[in-house]
Protein backbone atom coordinates (compact mmCIF):
# COMPACT_ATOMS: atom_id res chain seq x y z
CA UNK A 1 0.00 0.00 0.00
CA UNK A 2 2.85 2.38 0.80
CA UNK A 3 4.44 1.68 -2.52
CA UNK A 4 1.22 2.60 -4.33
CA UNK A 5 0.94 5.85 -2.41
CA UNK A 6 4.57 6.68 -3.18
CA UNK A 7 3.72 7.43 -6.76
CA UNK A 8 0.30 8.93 -6.12
CA UNK A 9 -2.04 6.07 -6.94
CA UNK A 10 -5.58 6.95 -5.94
CA UNK A 11 -6.93 4.92 -3.04
CA UNK A 12 -10.48 3.58 -2.98
CA UNK A 13 -11.27 6.16 -0.30
CA UNK A 14 -10.13 9.00 -2.55
CA UNK A 15 -12.11 7.61 -5.50
CA UNK A 16 -15.21 7.36 -3.32
CA UNK A 17 -14.79 10.93 -2.03
CA UNK A 18 -14.60 12.27 -5.59
CA UNK A 19 -17.43 10.26 -7.16
CA UNK A 20 -19.69 9.82 -4.14
CA UNK A 21 -22.32 12.31 -5.36
CA UNK A 22 -22.53 10.73 -8.83
CA UNK A 23 -22.78 7.20 -7.38
CA UNK A 24 -25.61 8.12 -5.03
CA UNK A 25 -27.40 10.03 -7.78
CA UNK A 26 -27.48 7.09 -10.21
CA UNK A 27 -28.28 4.57 -7.46
CA UNK A 28 -31.30 6.56 -6.28
CA UNK A 29 -32.47 7.28 -9.82
CA UNK A 30 -32.17 3.60 -10.78
CA UNK A 31 -33.97 2.55 -7.60
CA UNK A 32 -36.86 4.91 -8.42
CA UNK A 33 -37.25 3.46 -11.91
CA UNK A 34 -36.96 -0.20 -10.86
CA UNK A 35 -39.19 0.21 -7.81
CA UNK A 36 -41.85 2.07 -9.73
CA UNK A 37 -41.86 -0.43 -12.60
CA UNK A 38 -42.11 -3.42 -10.29
CA UNK A 39 -44.79 -2.02 -8.01
CA UNK A 40 -46.99 -0.80 -10.86
CA UNK A 41 -47.69 -4.40 -11.92
CA UNK A 42 -49.21 -5.25 -8.54
CA UNK A 43 -51.39 -2.18 -7.98
CA UNK A 44 -55.12 -2.69 -8.68
CA UNK A 45 -56.45 -0.29 -11.28
CA UNK A 46 -59.26 1.06 -9.10
CA UNK A 47 -56.89 1.65 -6.20
CA UNK A 48 -54.52 3.56 -8.47
CA UNK A 49 -57.25 5.71 -10.05
CA UNK A 50 -59.08 6.52 -6.83
CA UNK A 51 -56.23 6.81 -4.31
CA UNK A 52 -52.65 6.56 -5.54
CA UNK A 53 -52.85 8.80 -8.65
CA UNK A 54 -54.43 11.78 -6.86
CA UNK A 55 -52.12 11.26 -3.88
CA UNK A 56 -49.03 11.28 -6.12
CA UNK A 57 -50.22 14.38 -7.93
CA UNK A 58 -50.96 16.08 -4.62
CA UNK A 59 -47.44 15.31 -3.38
CA UNK A 60 -45.94 16.62 -6.63
CA UNK A 61 -47.99 19.81 -6.39
CA UNK A 62 -46.95 20.30 -2.77
CA UNK A 63 -43.26 19.80 -3.57
CA UNK A 64 -43.48 22.24 -6.50
CA UNK A 65 -45.33 24.99 -4.63
CA UNK A 66 -43.18 24.68 -1.50
CA UNK A 67 -40.02 24.63 -3.61
CA UNK A 68 -41.19 27.72 -5.50
CA UNK A 69 -41.85 29.50 -2.20
CA UNK A 70 -38.34 28.68 -0.94
CA UNK A 71 -36.72 29.80 -4.21
CA UNK A 72 -38.64 33.09 -4.19
CA UNK A 73 -37.59 33.68 -0.58
CA UNK A 74 -33.92 33.06 -1.44
CA UNK A 75 -33.84 34.47 -4.97
CA UNK A 76 -31.08 36.99 -4.09
CA UNK A 77 -31.67 38.72 -7.40
CA UNK A 78 -30.73 35.61 -9.41
CA UNK A 79 -32.90 35.26 -12.52
CA UNK A 80 -32.25 31.52 -12.66
CA UNK A 81 -33.95 30.99 -9.28
CA UNK A 82 -36.97 33.12 -10.05
CA UNK A 83 -37.45 31.57 -13.50
CA UNK A 84 -37.35 28.03 -12.12
CA UNK A 85 -39.62 29.07 -9.25
CA UNK A 86 -42.25 30.26 -11.76
CA UNK A 87 -41.88 26.96 -13.64
CA UNK A 88 -42.55 25.12 -10.36
CA UNK A 89 -45.59 27.31 -9.71
CA UNK A 90 -46.98 26.47 -13.16
CA UNK A 91 -46.44 22.74 -12.64
CA UNK A 92 -47.87 22.78 -9.12
CA UNK A 93 -50.98 24.69 -10.25
CA UNK A 94 -51.44 22.29 -13.17
CA UNK A 95 -51.37 19.27 -10.85
CA UNK A 96 -53.75 21.01 -8.44
CA UNK A 97 -56.10 21.76 -11.35
CA UNK A 98 -56.01 18.14 -12.48
CA UNK A 99 -56.96 16.91 -9.03
CA UNK A 100 -59.77 19.42 -8.55
CA UNK A 101 -61.37 19.01 -11.97
CA UNK A 102 -61.24 15.22 -11.80
CA UNK A 103 -62.12 14.43 -8.18
CA UNK A 104 -63.90 17.53 -6.85
CA UNK A 105 -65.83 19.17 -9.69
CA UNK A 106 -66.16 15.97 -11.76
CA UNK A 107 -65.77 17.85 -15.04
CA UNK A 108 -62.59 16.25 -16.38
CA UNK A 109 -60.83 18.09 -19.17
CA UNK A 110 -57.70 15.99 -18.72
CA UNK A 111 -57.65 12.58 -17.11
CA UNK A 112 -55.54 11.19 -14.32
CA UNK A 113 -54.90 7.54 -13.68
CA UNK A 114 -55.04 4.70 -16.18
CA UNK A 115 -56.94 6.13 -19.13
CA UNK A 116 -55.13 6.31 -22.48
CA UNK A 117 -53.30 9.50 -23.33
CA UNK A 118 -55.13 11.55 -25.94
CA UNK A 119 -53.69 14.47 -27.89
CA UNK A 120 -54.95 17.06 -25.42
CA UNK A 121 -53.47 15.23 -22.45
CA UNK A 122 -50.19 14.94 -24.32
CA UNK A 123 -50.27 18.68 -25.05
CA UNK A 124 -50.39 19.39 -21.36
CA UNK A 125 -47.69 16.77 -20.73
CA UNK A 126 -45.46 18.39 -23.34
CA UNK A 127 -46.04 21.82 -21.84
CA UNK A 128 -45.05 20.54 -18.41
CA UNK A 129 -42.03 18.86 -19.97
CA UNK A 130 -41.10 22.19 -21.56
CA UNK A 131 -41.16 23.75 -18.10
CA UNK A 132 -38.48 21.28 -17.03
CA UNK A 133 -36.18 22.69 -19.72
CA UNK A 134 -36.39 26.22 -18.30
CA UNK A 135 -33.70 25.58 -15.70
CA UNK A 136 -30.97 24.08 -17.94
CA UNK A 137 -31.66 26.70 -20.62
CA UNK A 138 -31.30 29.54 -18.15
CA UNK A 139 -28.17 27.93 -16.66
CA UNK A 140 -26.47 27.51 -20.02
CA UNK A 141 -27.63 30.77 -21.64
CA UNK A 142 -28.88 33.31 -19.08
CA UNK A 143 -31.47 35.68 -20.47
CA UNK A 144 -31.81 33.76 -23.75
CA UNK A 145 -35.28 32.38 -22.95
CA UNK A 146 -37.62 35.31 -23.59
CA UNK A 147 -41.39 35.32 -23.93
CA UNK A 148 -41.03 35.50 -27.72
CA UNK A 149 -38.75 32.44 -27.87
CA UNK A 150 -41.01 30.58 -25.45
CA UNK A 151 -44.01 31.27 -27.69
CA UNK A 152 -42.20 30.01 -30.79
CA UNK A 153 -41.29 26.81 -28.95
CA UNK A 154 -44.81 26.14 -27.71
CA UNK A 155 -46.77 27.00 -30.89
CA UNK A 156 -45.77 23.86 -32.87
CA UNK A 157 -47.07 21.56 -30.11
CA UNK A 158 -50.42 23.37 -30.07
CA UNK A 159 -50.60 23.25 -33.87
CA UNK A 160 -50.06 19.48 -33.85
CA UNK A 161 -52.94 18.99 -31.42
CA UNK A 162 -55.23 21.10 -33.62
CA UNK A 163 -54.22 19.06 -36.67
CA UNK A 164 -54.90 15.84 -34.76
CA UNK A 165 -58.47 17.02 -34.26
CA UNK A 166 -59.13 17.81 -37.94
CA UNK A 167 -57.30 15.03 -39.79
CA UNK A 168 -57.95 11.27 -39.47
CA UNK A 169 -54.34 10.29 -38.74
CA UNK A 170 -53.03 9.61 -35.27
CA UNK A 171 -50.46 12.34 -34.52
CA UNK A 172 -49.79 11.32 -30.93
CA UNK A 173 -46.36 9.93 -31.77
CA UNK A 174 -45.32 13.15 -33.50
CA UNK A 175 -46.63 15.16 -30.56
CA UNK A 176 -44.69 12.99 -28.13
CA UNK A 177 -41.46 13.36 -30.12
CA UNK A 178 -41.53 17.14 -30.30
CA UNK A 179 -39.97 17.64 -26.82
CA UNK A 180 -36.95 15.68 -28.07
CA UNK A 181 -36.19 18.56 -30.43
CA UNK A 182 -36.25 20.99 -27.52
CA UNK A 183 -34.06 18.61 -25.49
CA UNK A 184 -31.49 18.47 -28.29
CA UNK A 185 -31.57 22.27 -28.55
CA UNK A 186 -30.62 22.54 -24.86
CA UNK A 187 -27.83 19.98 -25.27
CA UNK A 188 -26.25 22.04 -28.06
CA UNK A 189 -25.53 24.80 -25.54
CA UNK A 190 -23.38 22.63 -23.26
CA UNK A 191 -20.15 22.93 -25.22
CA UNK A 192 -20.42 26.72 -25.50
CA UNK A 193 -21.15 26.93 -21.78
CA UNK A 194 -18.11 24.86 -20.87
CA UNK A 195 -15.91 27.06 -23.09
CA UNK A 196 -17.30 30.12 -21.29
CA UNK A 197 -16.48 28.53 -17.92
CA UNK A 198 -12.93 27.76 -19.03
CA UNK A 199 -12.45 31.37 -20.09
CA UNK A 200 -13.44 32.64 -16.63
CA UNK A 201 -12.52 29.97 -14.08
CA UNK A 202 -9.44 27.93 -13.28
CA UNK A 203 -11.45 25.05 -11.83
CA UNK A 204 -14.59 23.29 -12.97
CA UNK A 205 -15.36 22.23 -9.40
CA UNK A 206 -18.81 23.49 -8.32
CA UNK A 207 -19.41 24.78 -11.84
CA UNK A 208 -22.66 23.67 -13.44
CA UNK A 209 -21.37 21.35 -16.16
CA UNK A 210 -21.76 18.03 -14.33
CA UNK A 211 -25.01 19.08 -12.67
CA UNK A 212 -26.53 20.06 -15.99
CA UNK A 213 -25.55 16.69 -17.45
CA UNK A 214 -27.15 14.86 -14.52
CA UNK A 215 -30.29 16.98 -14.85
CA UNK A 216 -30.54 16.23 -18.57
CA UNK A 217 -30.05 12.52 -17.88
CA UNK A 218 -33.01 12.69 -15.51
CA UNK A 219 -35.07 14.37 -18.22
CA UNK A 220 -34.03 11.68 -20.70
CA UNK A 221 -35.10 8.91 -18.30
CA UNK A 222 -38.41 10.69 -17.77
CA UNK A 223 -38.83 10.99 -21.54
CA UNK A 224 -38.37 7.23 -21.89
CA UNK A 225 -40.90 6.73 -19.10
CA UNK A 226 -43.26 9.10 -20.92
CA UNK A 227 -42.94 7.03 -24.08
CA UNK A 228 -43.69 3.91 -22.05
CA UNK A 229 -46.87 5.58 -20.79
CA UNK A 230 -48.02 6.04 -24.39
CA UNK A 231 -47.49 2.49 -25.64
CA UNK A 232 -47.89 0.39 -22.49
CA UNK A 233 -51.00 -1.58 -21.55
CA UNK A 234 -49.98 -1.48 -17.89
CA UNK A 235 -52.90 0.34 -16.23
CA UNK A 236 -50.60 2.01 -13.67
CA UNK A 237 -47.92 3.06 -16.12
CA UNK A 238 -47.79 6.65 -14.80
CA UNK A 239 -46.79 5.42 -11.32
CA UNK A 240 -43.07 5.46 -12.16
CA UNK A 241 -43.34 8.84 -13.88
CA UNK A 242 -44.81 10.42 -10.77
CA UNK A 243 -42.05 9.00 -8.57
CA UNK A 244 -39.42 10.39 -10.92
CA UNK A 245 -41.07 13.80 -10.86
CA UNK A 246 -40.88 14.08 -7.08
CA UNK A 247 -37.25 12.96 -7.16
CA UNK A 248 -36.43 15.42 -9.94
CA UNK A 249 -38.05 18.42 -8.26
CA UNK A 250 -36.56 17.71 -4.84
CA UNK A 251 -33.08 17.18 -6.25
CA UNK A 252 -33.17 20.22 -8.55
CA UNK A 253 -34.46 22.57 -5.85
CA UNK A 254 -31.66 21.50 -3.52
CA UNK A 255 -29.04 21.98 -6.23
CA UNK A 256 -30.32 25.40 -7.28
CA UNK A 257 -30.28 26.65 -3.69
CA UNK A 258 -26.79 25.42 -2.79
CA UNK A 259 -24.85 25.30 -6.06
CA UNK A 260 -22.40 27.98 -7.08
CA UNK A 261 -23.73 30.20 -9.85
CA UNK A 262 -20.82 31.21 -12.13
CA UNK A 263 -22.83 33.76 -14.11
CA UNK A 264 -23.71 35.84 -11.06
CA UNK A 265 -20.06 35.90 -9.93
CA UNK A 266 -18.93 37.22 -13.31
CA UNK A 267 -21.73 39.78 -13.45
CA UNK A 268 -20.75 41.14 -10.02
CA UNK A 269 -17.08 41.28 -11.07
CA UNK A 270 -18.00 43.17 -14.26
CA UNK A 271 -20.01 45.71 -12.29
CA UNK A 272 -17.14 46.19 -9.87
CA UNK A 273 -14.59 46.61 -12.67
CA UNK A 274 -16.80 49.24 -14.33
CA UNK A 275 -16.99 51.24 -11.13
CA UNK A 276 -13.22 51.12 -10.60
CA UNK A 277 -12.33 51.92 -14.20
CA UNK A 278 -10.54 49.75 -16.74
CA UNK A 279 -8.20 50.08 -19.66
CA UNK A 280 -8.36 48.53 -23.11
CA UNK A 281 -5.89 46.06 -24.50
CA UNK A 282 -3.13 47.77 -26.50
CA UNK A 283 -0.56 45.96 -28.62
CA UNK A 284 2.21 48.31 -27.56
CA UNK A 285 1.75 47.50 -23.89
CA UNK A 286 1.07 43.81 -24.18
CA UNK A 287 4.67 42.73 -23.45
CA UNK A 288 4.76 44.98 -20.37
CA UNK A 289 1.45 43.58 -19.17
CA UNK A 290 2.73 40.05 -19.69
CA UNK A 291 5.84 40.80 -17.66
CA UNK A 292 3.82 42.33 -14.82
CA UNK A 293 1.42 39.40 -14.83
CA UNK A 294 4.13 36.75 -14.71
CA UNK A 295 6.01 38.57 -11.95
CA UNK A 296 2.80 38.74 -9.93
CA UNK A 297 2.06 35.05 -10.52
CA UNK A 298 5.58 34.06 -9.48
CA UNK A 299 5.39 36.14 -6.32
CA UNK A 300 1.80 35.64 -5.15
CA UNK A 301 1.02 32.23 -6.71
CA UNK A 302 -2.76 32.87 -6.79
CA UNK A 303 -3.27 29.72 -8.87
CA UNK A 304 -2.70 27.66 -5.70
CA UNK A 305 -6.22 28.69 -4.72
CA UNK A 306 -8.77 26.34 -6.41
CA UNK A 307 -11.20 29.29 -6.64
CA UNK A 308 -8.75 31.40 -8.67
CA UNK A 309 -10.72 33.11 -11.48
CA UNK A 310 -10.08 35.40 -14.43
CA UNK A 311 -11.18 38.59 -12.71
CA UNK A 312 -8.57 38.05 -9.99
CA UNK A 313 -6.03 39.17 -12.59
CA UNK A 314 -7.41 42.69 -12.24
CA UNK A 315 -5.19 43.01 -9.18
CA UNK A 316 -2.30 43.52 -11.59
CA UNK A 317 -4.07 44.17 -14.93
CA UNK A 318 -6.98 46.66 -14.58
CA UNK A 319 -8.94 45.41 -17.60
CA UNK A 320 -12.53 44.29 -17.87
CA UNK A 321 -13.41 40.63 -18.35
CA UNK A 322 -13.50 40.76 -22.16
CA UNK A 323 -10.05 42.30 -22.49
CA UNK A 324 -8.56 40.02 -19.84
CA UNK A 325 -9.85 36.95 -21.66
CA UNK A 326 -8.56 38.32 -24.98
CA UNK A 327 -5.18 39.06 -23.38
CA UNK A 328 -4.80 35.49 -22.10
CA UNK A 329 -5.89 33.99 -25.41
CA UNK A 330 -3.63 36.22 -27.53
CA UNK A 331 -0.57 36.07 -25.29
CA UNK A 332 -0.60 32.43 -24.21
CA UNK A 333 -2.76 30.81 -26.90
CA UNK A 334 -5.10 29.12 -24.46
CA UNK A 335 -8.10 29.66 -22.22
CA UNK A 336 -7.74 30.97 -18.68
CA UNK A 337 -8.51 27.47 -17.35
CA UNK A 338 -5.62 25.97 -19.32
CA UNK A 339 -3.39 28.92 -18.44
CA UNK A 340 -3.87 28.50 -14.68
CA UNK A 341 -3.48 24.73 -14.84
CA UNK A 342 -0.12 25.04 -16.60
CA UNK A 343 1.23 26.79 -13.51
CA UNK A 344 -0.39 24.21 -11.27
CA UNK A 345 1.20 21.37 -13.21
CA UNK A 346 4.63 23.00 -12.85
CA UNK A 347 4.02 23.37 -9.12
CA UNK A 348 3.03 19.70 -8.93
CA UNK A 349 6.22 18.69 -10.75
CA UNK A 350 8.27 20.68 -8.26
CA UNK A 351 6.55 19.00 -5.32
CA UNK A 352 7.04 15.52 -6.76
CA UNK A 353 10.71 16.21 -7.45
CA UNK A 354 11.32 17.50 -3.95
CA UNK A 355 8.97 15.09 -2.14
CA UNK A 356 8.79 11.90 -4.24
CA UNK A 357 6.85 10.00 -1.56
CA UNK A 358 4.08 12.58 -1.23
CA UNK A 359 0.57 11.21 -1.86
CA UNK A 360 -1.22 12.27 -5.01
CA UNK A 361 -4.06 13.81 -2.99
CA UNK A 362 -1.56 16.00 -1.11
CA UNK A 363 0.22 17.02 -4.31
CA UNK A 364 -3.13 17.96 -5.87
CA UNK A 365 -4.22 20.01 -2.86
CA UNK A 366 -0.92 21.88 -2.55
CA UNK A 367 -0.84 22.58 -6.29
CA UNK A 368 -4.24 24.25 -6.34
CA UNK A 369 -6.28 21.46 -7.94
CA UNK A 370 -9.82 20.92 -6.69
CA UNK A 371 -9.39 17.12 -6.42
CA UNK A 372 -6.95 14.29 -7.21
CA UNK A 373 -9.18 13.24 -10.11
CA UNK A 374 -8.95 16.67 -11.74
CA UNK A 375 -5.21 16.78 -11.06
CA UNK A 376 -4.59 13.42 -12.70
CA UNK A 377 -6.68 14.33 -15.75
CA UNK A 378 -5.11 17.78 -16.27
CA UNK A 379 -1.58 16.55 -15.62
CA UNK A 380 -1.98 13.78 -18.20
CA UNK A 381 -3.29 16.22 -20.82
CA UNK A 382 -0.46 18.70 -20.26
CA UNK A 383 2.47 16.27 -19.98
CA UNK A 384 1.21 13.24 -21.92
CA UNK A 385 1.78 10.92 -18.94
CA UNK A 386 0.04 10.33 -15.64
CA UNK A 387 1.42 11.85 -12.42
CA UNK A 388 2.43 8.37 -11.25
CA UNK A 389 4.37 7.66 -14.45
CA UNK A 390 6.04 11.08 -14.43
CA UNK A 391 7.04 10.69 -10.79
CA UNK A 392 8.52 7.27 -11.37
CA UNK A 393 10.47 8.38 -14.43
CA UNK A 394 11.73 11.57 -12.77
CA UNK A 395 12.96 9.91 -9.59
CA UNK A 396 14.45 6.86 -11.30
CA UNK A 397 16.56 8.93 -13.70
Amino acid sequence: MNKDNTYGRLTMRELWDNYRAEVWFFLILSACVVLGHCLSHYIPTELFDDVIAPLQNAVTAAVCLFGAYVLFQHADGLRIRTSYAWALVAWGMADAFLILQTYVFHTPVFHLGTEALNAYTMLMGNFLGWLLLVYPTESLRPGWMTWKIALWQLVPMTALVVLDYFIPWDLRWIISLYPILLFVLVCTHIRAYRIWCEENYSSMDHIDVQWIVRYLIMLLVMGISYGYMIVSDNPCRSFTQNILLVFLFGYSIEQILFRKDPWSDVQRDDVQSTKEGVKELADSGQSDDQKKLEEWLAKEKPYLNPDFKLMDLREVLPMNRTYLSQFINDTYGCSFYQFANRFRVEEAKRLMRECPKMKLSDVAAQSGFASPIVFSSVFSKVTGVSPREWNKKCNNS
